[in-house]
């Protein structure tokens, strides 16, 4: 996993750096690394011309660094300090942004750099760094250059459609054992589990309480969703009085009313997906969490059922993972999410004792302790109807086969964002995702 460091990280690791070595020696660092990424963009340094805009603060200071040694190499370098900036930059091959980085505190009207691509140092100025909101009219990179490591604003609001392609720069400072991290093929391929010679289909067996009279299609997905995730075995506890399109794997239970007795043979349970809000609804939603002593994804309408009562989330001796879009987020947490994703998906995952996995373009996975991890596979395609059900089915799924709660949420949002990109550009649904999963496994 790519570690993720927040400005107030940096700034530890900067004083701590600081402490041990001069100011010049880690400037020089940098700067010699923010000077071979620039020609290798640049292609040579032969008649190549650079822009490069100097700050007032440490990320001046390496784009100033970065300027002698471009100049040293042969590289045509314009100096502009932040008050001397054009509302059009000079004619170059390549405009090298080093005015604010992480330090940005006011709005910022980026000047127009014509045809020269620009490159960021740490963040494109004029996009928060914790957040990735847009402070006024950024730039938008074609390339960033991420000092250390990732930072929270590439990944969240703006940032990505700012930040272009980013690369991570080794400067010799690490970021020790942060506590946000962005996930990648690689991990996800580690904590899929293997299926033991021994194994049998209870061994992994899951239950899904979802689906009621006109909404028997999330109940379908989250169960399919289970099945190519690997569950051995997926029953389904359905209110709907019939449903002739049950999954043929499936076994089905509907009209139920309770808490089934043999609720103890399941490794897992997913609840909620097209179950209605119906008070009955909600009281069936509570039961199983006070029964089930297994771990529980909580998702769709169970969100609601638990939203005026979250003690039965809190008092849970067992793992519970809730999977929020903003508005069920909002009636959680009693407000909305705001542009601090990271820190509001913490505050809940701590408040609830379980597990937040915040759904948007980019998926906050937060577990109680406060590691966080980012998920940023998929893309637009996934912003329709029945996705997330199809989601909850799969957490339920690597839940049941022992995976712990927060890489089972990661696991399923890396491999679900995966699975969409390998469908059809235009008009992917719901239904199409199972059928991907594996395809986006095998090709980890």
């Amino acid at each position: 996993m790519q570690p993720i460091v927040t400005p107030a990280e940096v700034k530890a690791i900067d004083e701590a750096a600081l402490a041990r070595e001069e100011l010049d020696d880690i400037l020089a660092r940098v700067g010699d690394a923010i000077c071979r990424a620039v020609i290798r963009l640049l292609g040579g340094t032969y008649g190549r011309r650079v822009n490069v805009l100097i700050g007032p603060g440490l990320n001046g200071a390496d784009a100033a660094s970065a300027a002698r040694r471009l100049e040293r190499r042969g590289v045509r370098v314009r100096r502009i300090v932040l008050g001397e900036l054009p509302d059009v930059l000079p004619p170059a091959d390549l405009t090298l942004d080093g005015l604010f980085g992480i330090g940005l505190s006011r709005p910022f009207e980026a000047p127009d750099p014509g045809d020269a691509p620009v490159v960021a140092i740490d963040l494109p100025s004029g996009i928060d760094a914790d957040t990735g909101r847009a402070n006024g009219r950024p730039f938008v990179a074609d390339h960033t250059l991420a000092l250390m490591a990732l930072k929270p604003g590439l990944l969240l609001g703006d940032g990505p459609a700012h930040a272009g392609r980013i690369q991570v720069l080794d400067i010799a400072l690490g970021p020790g054992e942060a506590g946000i991290r962005h996930v990648e093929d690689q991990d996800v391929a580690g904590w899929l589990p293997t299926r033991a010679a021994d194994a049998h289909k209870w061994k992994h067996a899951l239950l899904v309480v979802a689906g009621s009279p006109g909404m028997t299609g999330a109940s379908h997905l989250a169960c399919r969703g289970a099945m190519r995730m690997g569950a051995g075995y997926v029953h389904l506890d359905s209110a709907a009085r019939s449903d002739p399109n049950v999954p043929t794997e499936v076994v089905a239970s509907l009209a139920g009313s309770g808490v089934r007795a043999d609720h103890s043979r399941f490794a897992a349970a997913v609840v909620g997906p097209g179950l209605g809000r119906s008070i009955g609804a909600v009281e069936l939603v509570r039961a199983v969490l006070g029964a089930v002593e297994a771990p529980v994804v909580l998702d769709g309408d169970g969100l609601s059922a638990v939203a005026g009562a979250l003690e039965v989330v809190r008092d849970r001796a067992h793992a519970t993972v809730l999977t929020p879009h903003d508005g069920e987020f909002e009636r959680l947490a009693g407000e909305p999410v705001g542009d601090d994703r990271i820190g509001a998906t913490r505050r809940l995952a701590e408040d609830l004792q379980a597990t937040i996995l915040l759904k948007g373009p980019t998926t906050v996975v937060a577990a109680p302790d406060g590691r966080v991890l980012l998920c940023t596979a998929g893309d637009e395609r996934l912003a329709t109807a029945g996705t997330g059900d199809v989601l909850a089915g799969m957490i339920g799924a690597l839940l049941a086969q022992g995976l712990e709660p927060l890489e089972a949420a990661a696991t399923g949002a890396h491999l679900h964002g995966r699975a969409s990109t390998l469908g059809p550009a235009v008009g992917l649904v719901a239904g199409d995702l199972p059928d991907l999963v594996p395809a986006a496994i095998a090709g980890l």
